[in-house]
C-alpha cells in the first residue's frame, strides 16, 4: 500500500510527482538520474553548482531508488539537456566555468554577483528587492525586442562582477590567497 502515503488530489487519487510533471512538460524521460539531479537543484534553488561540485552533492545523498551514483559522462548530459529546456539555467564565470542552479519559472533576470577573488556566486535577488520591478520590466523589454528579431526560448543572466565584502575585508581565507 504505498500509494496510501502519496499526496492526493481532490479526487482522491494519488497527485503527480511535481518533478516527474516537469520533466514530462519539457519532453524528457522521467529517470531516476534526472529526478536526482533535478530535485536536488530545486530544493537548493538559491546555489549554483559546478559540474564537480553537483557530482559531489549527488554522490553524498541516497538514491531513493537504490541505483548507484551518477558518473561524470551521464551527469553532463542530463544537466545540457536540463538546460537546454530552459530548466536548468546555465552561467559561465570570469574563468569560463560553467555554474548550474534551477531556472525559476517566474524570472526573467536573475542577477548575481561573482567575486573575482574568492570565485563565489551570490544571488542578488534579495539585495535588490527594491529594484526589482526596474529590472523585471527592464529585462522583459529587451527579451520582447529580441523576440521581435526571431530569437526564441531566451532568459537573461545580469551578472555583476567585482570584490565582495569579505574578501575587501579581509575576512574571507581564500581571498587573502591562503592556501588551505
Amino acid at each position: 500500500m504505498a500509494s496510501a502515503h502519496l499526496p492526493r488530489d481532490p479526487s482522491g487519487t494519488p497527485a503527480p510527482d511535481p518533478i516527474d510533471a516537469l520533466l514530462s512538460a519539457h519532453g524528457l524521460r522521467r529517470t531516476s538520474a534526472a529526478r536526482r539531479v533535478l530535485g536536488w537543484l530545486l530544493a537548493h534553488p538559491d546555489t549554483s553548482y559546478t559540474h564537480a561540485q553537483l557530482q559531489t552533492a549527488l554522490a553524498s545523498e541516497i538514491d531513493p531508488a537504490g541505483g548507484a551514483g551518477l558518473d561524470r559522462v551521464t551527469l553532463y548530459r542530463l544537466i545540457d539537456r536540463l538546460t537546454q529546456v530552459g530548466l536548468l539555467l546555465c552561467r559561465v564565470d570570469i574563468q569560463r566555468v560553467r555554474r548550474y542552479q534551477a531556472m525559476p519559472t517566474s524570472v526573467h533576470a536573475m542577477p548575481h554577483f561573482e567575486c573575482q577573488s574568492c570565485h563565489r556566486d551570490s544571488p542578488l535577488s534579495d539585495a535588490l528587492k527594491a529594484s526589482a520591478h526596474d529590472l523585471e520590466r527592464a529585462a522583459q523589454t529587451a527579451l520582447q525586442a529580441l523576440q521581435a528579431l526571431g530569437y526564441q526560448g531566451m532568459h537573461m543572466d545580469v551578472a555583476v562582477r567585482g570584490v565582495c565584502a569579505d574578501c575587501a575585508t579581509g575576512g574571507s581565507l581564500e581571498g587573502q590567497g591562503a592556501v588551505s
